[in-house]
């Protein structure tokens, strides 16, 4: 206990203070000056000419902005302080027009020197990239650089549903495919216009045009090759052993050369969605792609990576079930699935009830696939678990809370079945539409319920996430202060504390010494009785009731034994 002495646990907040300034990439800047210091030699000029200039001369010149007034008052250039437009020309003599056509010829020329004079169209533009790009990323193919998109239309690509090297296409094949397309889909819209023009009635019967291209379809279908013969075959079979999965299949011959390009238009025109929502930002090229996602009534957003299979991964949005807990691609999946869903709770005993809140115990070993999708959901929201596919160890404990249509997913934790440290916890997560109504101390102190019937010591594995640090201090707080609050005697002991709360004894002392009440004086280690704590405490508890609590004679469960 000596080294426990005045060590009180402080909370520290590590901010990072950044200097505020503005940055550049200079060009802006240049440009300006560039403009200043052209205007400067402009003015002098027209200083140094404006003096020989007849008032014919100044004459014409206005009458000429005012006749460009009218046509190109967007592009007039701005004038000097002395009202004419400046010129960067040598010194020019004018003299009085003898009629009006030398002076509208005059006007003209005065009119292009001055327009010359400010016409910065020969100046180079900067090249900028679009912002989302980021260069650092690569395409997941074996041996692709990135370049070129299955669509034809971008430069770059970085997942497999944009790379033409994985749809065994070069990017030349990409562009010129998309060219046909665009012409096709113009022809298609010229076709549509000229059907407009008939009469519209419901049972309308289908135009010559349209009878001539089912014929057309009708034709290239039967011309399909009713298989493989050898040599494809030889040509597949040296595809699929050479780039495995890395490549597409090899689709020639499969079906019609009609339905093929309806299959690649399809490839096409999905890639371009997924690009306009990588750059609307609702998906991002690296690891966390999944923003959001559809669970049961909620839209939940996600706040860390998981690692979902890559064609889940890269969707920005992803659909489960709130049952079983199956991930979908899109909201028409997840309607059928939800129609024939038997799961109403998740599988495993059912260990605990009170009113509409229930615990469920979940074997990892005989629930696999569904504690497999609970940890990959639970990483989502979590930044320390490490903890996938590897479940069979585990246990895992999940509340949820009823109504008339299932048990709802609140939360859950896990805890080794054989832990050699003691460990009541090895994850725990409260979902984020029930934080902050305290189902999170709930979950916290039914582990330790399960330590006192385990007869045990329990404590979390570390480390936790900042969420949990914060939770259990305030549980091991308001132990403590209830157990302070009924003792009576005069000398207390850790020991007898842990025993009683099945709080690890590091535990009670670390929250005794945040809370300042642990104290070394002549020797002894005392623990003193904040009162002023202990009326805080109860007047929450006061406060909050007894409705997110857990009784313990609403447990039914027994220790399982050694697996």
């Amino acid at each position: 206990m000596g080294s426990l002495l005045n060590y009180p646990l402080v909370k520290t907040n590590n901010t990072t203070q950044r200097t505020a300034g503005s940055s550049s990439d200079g060009t802006e800047d240049s440009d300006f000056s560039a403009d200043l210091e052209h205007t400067e030699v402009s003015e002098s000029a027209h200083r140094r000419s404006s003096t020989r200039l007849t008032r014919a001369s100044l004459r014409l010149s206005q009458s000429s902005q005012d006749l460009k007034q009218g046509a190109d008052r967007d592009e007039t250039p701005p004038r000097t302080p002395t009202g004419n437009a400046p010129s960067s020309e040598s010194d020019i003599e004018v003299s009085s027009p003898s009629n009006d056509l030398e002076d509208e010829r005059l006007a003209k020329e005065l009119s292009l020197k001055e327009a010359a004079a400010h016409d910065l169209s020969h100046r180079p533009k900067r090249r900028r990239f679009h912002e989302s790009y980021n260069f650092n990323m690569k395409c997941p193919t074996p041996g692709c650089n990135s370049l070129g998109h299955l669509t034809g239309r971008h430069e770059r690509h970085f997942s497999i549903s944009g790379c033409p090297l994985y749809h065994n296409l070069s990017a030349d094949e990409c562009k010129g495919k998309a060219s046909t397309r665009d012409k096709q889909a113009e022809e298609r819209t010229l076709s549509h216009r000229q059907d407009e023009n008939r009469h519209s009635t419901r049972n309308q019967a289908p135009s010559d045009r349209q009878l001539r291209y089912k014929e057309k379809v009708t034709e290239l279908r039967r011309k399909r090759n009713s298989g493989l013969n050898k040599e494809q075959k030889e040509k597949y079979m040296e595809h699929r052993q050479s780039h495995g999965t890395s490549r597409e299949p090899l689709l020639e011959n499969i079906t019609s050369d009609y339905d093929l390009e309806l299959f690649r238009k399809a490839q096409a025109r999905a890639s371009d969605d997924l690009e306009k929502l990588r750059l609307a930002g609702q998906v991002s090229e690296g690891s966390n792609m999944i923003k959001t996602i559809v669970f049961g009534r909620y839209e939940l957003d996600t706040w860390y990576h998981s690692p979902y299979p890559e064609e889940y991964a890269r969707l920005g949005r992803l659909y489960m079930c709130e049952f079983c807990l199956k991930y979908m691609k899109s909201q028409t999946i997840l309607r059928r699935h939800m129609a024939k869903c038997v799961w109403k709770h998740p599988p495993g005993d059912e260990i605990y009830r009170k009113g509409n809140i229930s615990v469920f115990e979940v074997d990892g070993k005989k629930n696999k696939i569904y504690c497999q999708n609970l940890c990959l959901l639970a990483k989502l929201f979590l930044d320390h678990k490490t903890l996938y596919y590897d479940v069979e160890p585990f246990l895992f404990y999940v509340m949820t809370e009823a109504d008339n249509t299932g048990c709802h997913l609140v939360g859950y934790f896990s805890k080794e079945k054989n832990s050699f440290l003691n460990y009541n916890v090895s994850c725990i997560l409260t979902m984020p539409q029930y934080m902050r109504q305290g189902y999170g101390k709930m979950l916290i102190d039914f582990s330790y319920l399960l330590s006192k019937v385990e007869e045990k010591v329990g404590s979390p594995e570390r480390p936790l996430s900042d969420l949990g640090l914060i939770s259990y201090r305030s549980y091991w707080k308001e132990v403590l202060l209830r157990y302070l609050n009924n003792f009576q005697g005069k000398e207390i002991s850790i020991k007898e504390i842990s025993q009683e709360t099945a709080v690890n004894p590091v535990d009670i002392v670390s929250t005794l010494q945040s809370l300042q009440m642990l104290k070394y004086w002549k020797g002894k280690h005392l623990v003193l009785k904040r009162q002023d704590l202990i009326d805080d405490w109860k007047a929450k508890e006061t406060k909050r009731g007894n409705s997110k609590t857990i009784d313990p004679t609403a447990l039914k469960w027994t220790p399982p034994k050694g697996t």
